[in-house]
């Protein structure tokens, strides 16, 4: 058996150079955030080559369209939250 790792999320993505990582995230079971709700604590780091991240981009995008075309996801359209300059939140690369 493969040793599994299971993430609620990604909690920064970060490029430098040539290379792109990954942060996956977990709601921590005891470390709270100051509204009592459970914070994110980084898990694991996935570190790929750019060419590696745009082609996992490429795969994850056709099984989310799988998701939504089998009605299991379905798409809001609801634009991310704006941080005051309008262009969103997360990581200070991508703004």
């Amino acid at each position: 058996m493969h040793p599994e790792l299971f993430t609620d999320g990604i909690g920064e993505i970060t490029v430098s150079g040539s290379i792109v990582r990954v942060d996956l995230t977990s709601l921590s079971p005891t470390e709270r955030n100051p509204d009592n709700t459970p914070r994110a604590v980084l898990r694991q780091r996935v570190i790929f080559s750019v060419e590696g991240f745009a082609n996992s981009v490429d795969v994850m995008q056709k099984a989310l369209q799988g998701l939504i075309d089998a009605g299991v996801v379905r798409r809001t359209g609801a634009p991310a939250p704006a941080d005051g300059d309008g262009r969103g939140k997360g990581s200070p690369n991508f703004r």
